[in-house]
């Protein structure tokens, strides 16, 4: 039970570590080419990407146009780079973020897809890679005197190959003992407060009527209801019977407690904990 909790409270203070870097940022520059392709916007990449980020809450400009505080300065914003493989069998893609002297901030979850026509399948890939963005709570919190390096770069299109998957720069994470001697209650809602001060309300618990039944798809499964309606998506994580939930009205943590699941994600920056009849 405690190796359960202890894997939660590593995701927590991980997806917040993560989420206090990207704070710093106020833009978001998408390429209108991203290497490896030959033509702009190949396979609606860049439209897609820039309006998921714009969705996210972020500022979202493409490089050829950007706002004259961002053309100025340049570490504004995160450049974003698609790492991206494609075969007759599936397409794979990871999305990265890079400040203004080239430093990777962050690196998302690799997204899949085994549809055939590319444009579909780009959209899959870049959706799932998406959601370990989405599962964060971005607002802007600018930093003073936040400028380029004397060897700062200007960040080009030039890609870097396909890099393992990693989850960005990770902030010091206390190991299992340390977990252990803090005396930490061990429960979903003291954890999630370890991280972040917020209103927390608890959706009612499960009943037959609401079961949710999981069909597998790449990474993951989408869950379905009987009407049948896919009412959430779950990707898999390094962690087991963790995964990062993602639906229409909020992205968080799936996770299981005991026998019951539950689906925690913030709406209108109040933490939400919603328990799940989920029949694998």
């Amino acid at each position: 039970m405690k190796n359960i909790f202890s894997c939660l409270f590593l995701v927590f203070v991980f997806s917040y570590g993560l989420q206090a870097q990207l704070n710093d940022y106020k833009y978001i520059i998408v390429p209108k080419s991203f290497e490896g392709f030959k033509n702009e916007n190949q396979y609606k990449t860049s439209t897609l990407l820039k309006h998921l980020f714009t969705k996210k809450g972020f500022e979202t400009y493409y490089e050829d146009d950007l706002p004259s505080d961002l053309n100025s300065n340049r570490c504004l914003g995160l450049l974003v780079k698609l790492n991206h493989k494609s075969s007759m069998f599936a397409t794979k893609v990871t999305i990265t973020l890079e400040d203004c002297n080239s430093k990777k901030i962050y690196t998302s979850l690799e997204g899949t897809s085994k549809e055939k026509d590319y444009i579909s399948s780009y959209k899959e890939a870049i959706e799932m890679a998406f959601a370990s963005i989405s599962a964060l709570a971005y607002t802007y919190n600018p930093v003073q005197n936040k400028s380029a390096t004397n060897d700062a770069i200007i960040p080009k299109t030039k890609e870097e190959s396909v890099q393992p998957v990693t989850m960005g720069e990770q902030p010091p994470i206390p190991n299992q003992k340390n977990l252990e001697q803090s005396g930490m209650d061990a429960n979903p809602v003291a954890v999630a407060a370890v991280v972040e001060t917020a209103t927390v309300s608890t959706i009612a618990a499960k009943s037959e009527s609401n079961v949710l039944y999981a069909q597998e798809i790449p990474n993951g499964y989408q869950l379905v209801d009987s009407t049948p309606k896919i009412r959430l998506k779950i990707f898999s994580t390094s962690m087991p019977e963790v995964y990062i939930g993602i639906n229409e009205e909020g992205n968080g943590i799936v996770y299981k407690h005991g026998s019951q699941w539950y689906f925690e994600h913030y709406v209108s920056d109040k933490l939400q904990i919603e328990e799940l009849n989920i029949k694998f």
